[in-house]
């Protein structure tokens, strides 16, 4: 195994590993903003909403 590969073969799977983070990353903000949305559409307000306290 030559030294080119073996770093070529690093930088590879660090960004596959990369990738699938910040596509997991981006399907779970979907979620939490659907999840967000159900909540606004049954009347649950948010604390951080600007509202007085």
């Amino acid at each position: 195994m030559t030294h080119t590969f073996f770093v070529s073969m690093a930088y590879g799977i660090s960004a596959l590993a990369l990738c699938g983070l910040v596509g997991w990353i981006m399907i779970d903000q979907a979620a939490r903003k659907r999840e967000l949305a159900e909540l606004e559409k049954r009347g649950v307000k948010r604390r951080s909403g600007g509202g007085k306290a």
